[in-house]
């Protein structure tokens, strides 16, 4: 149904993504995806590269007159940085990245892995994931990211609703639900920086609006929380996924797990058909499928590995220790994860959507998806 493939180096000529599956008769607003690629060059921390990249999507296929056709969506980002042709090899591997490892795999060089797994192409799948929540605005389904942890200081969000979360994160530097924080964090930041160190971090995405019955139960590949955590832990660097109480949930007893089911008559005509749980443990999901609940996904993020004092390493060529290869790198971007988890949350749950309601026009699927709460309603 819904899927993406990309190919692109880091400093190649560009990064591009096919996007198959998408229904025909979407708006499509290219100025929301270049948006979502400039939040992702954003925030404290990132490094020199992000100064000479002006992120700017173009849409090669697939749409005419501003809407989707139902062909594959073909999207591009150009590097303004190619360089690739003049780039050395490396010969000491950076422990942390693939150098090593993906050198022996290919029998190669590791300028031709550390390209391919540098996080420059997370840009293209922030694009693919922009353009999938322009399908899922059409059904009231929206997503932000934000972050909750940095360098090991909790930043709890405040409360309020999407949009006050959305105003809050855009005003923080650190992408965070509370931008009082915020000089506390960049002193961290900074101070990380003059130690030649690089500091990790936890962002949070929340997705609301969902419909019951997103994934399914019946076979293992097609839960949609096992989706997720493959698309999450897919995203360079991201070490760890959660859902709603994560790992929380094994240190609790059940019924400080499991969230009470009631029926508030109310909300009948919204996305919950009126089912609600005071509380959200779950995360939105249980048994593999959406319960009407928002969808809330946490990453760990790992500090980035290219530090500007580097760890010991191996010359590949003589096999002597010495310090591993440095390359241009930031020193923290964490804020920018929160961008890219969003994004990849967004796609995989637009993959659902599709998957449930069909993919062949918007048109149908608003009908299926009207058809489907109607059903629903009498239950």
């Amino acid at each position: 149904m819904l899927h993406y493939w990309t190919a692109g180096e880091s400093h190649g000529r560009a990064l591009v993504a096919i996007v198959d599956g998408f229904p025909a008769g979407v708006p499509i607003r290219a100025e929301g995806i270049d948006a979502e690629l400039q939040r992702r060059q954003g925030g404290y921390g990132r490094g020199g590269r992000q100064r000479i990249e002006t992120d700017r999507v173009e849409i090669l296929s697939g749409i005419w007159q501003d809407a989707s056709i139902g062909s594959p969506i073909a999207l591009q980002v150009v590097n303004k940085d190619y360089k690739l042709e003049r780039m050395p090899d490396l010969d000491r591997p950076r422990p942390g990245h693939g150098d090593l490892t993906g050198a022996i795999k290919h029998l190669g060089s590791i300028r031709g892995v550390l390209e391919r797994a540098s996080a420059r192409e997370t840009a293209i799948r922030v694009a693919a994931g922009a353009l999938a929540e322009q399908l899922l605005a059409e059904f009231g389904i929206r997503a932000i990211g934000y972050v909750v942890e940095l360098g090991g200081v909790k930043i709890d969000p405040q409360p309020g609703t999407l949009e006050d979360h959305r105003k809050l994160r855009d005003q923080s530097e650190i992408y965070s639900l509370d931008p009082r924080r915020d000089e506390e964090i960049k002193r961290l930041i900074d101070d990380t920086r003059k130690a030649g160190d690089t500091l990790g971090g936890v962002v949070e995405v929340r997705v609301e609006g969902l419909p019951f019955g997103l994934g399914t139960h019946a076979q293992w590949d097609r839960k949609l929380d096992g989706r997720l955590a493959q698309a999450v832990m897919a995203v360079q660097a991201i070490k760890g996924v959660e859902i709603g109480l994560g790992f929380e949930a094994a240190r609790r007893p059940g019924s400080q797990v499991h969230d009470p089911i009631q029926y508030d008559p109310g909300q009948r005509d919204g996305p919950t058909l009126g089912y609600v749980r005071p509380t959200n443990h779950a995360g939105g999901l249980e048994a593999g499928m959406t319960n009407g609940q928002p969808l809330v996904v946490r990453a760990a993020k790992k500090p980035i590995s290219t530090l500007a004092k580097p760890l010991e390493s191996i010359n590949l060529k003589t096999k002597q220790p010495e310090s591993a290869d440095y390359e241009r790198s930031d020193v923290c971007a964490v804020p920018a994860a929160s961008v890219i988890i969003q994004s990849v949350v967004a796609f995989e749950v637009a993959r659902a959507l599709v998957e449930k309601f069909g993919n062949d026009s918007l048109q149908e699927m608003k009908a299926r998806w009207e058809l489907f709460h109607q059903l629903a309603r009498q239950r």
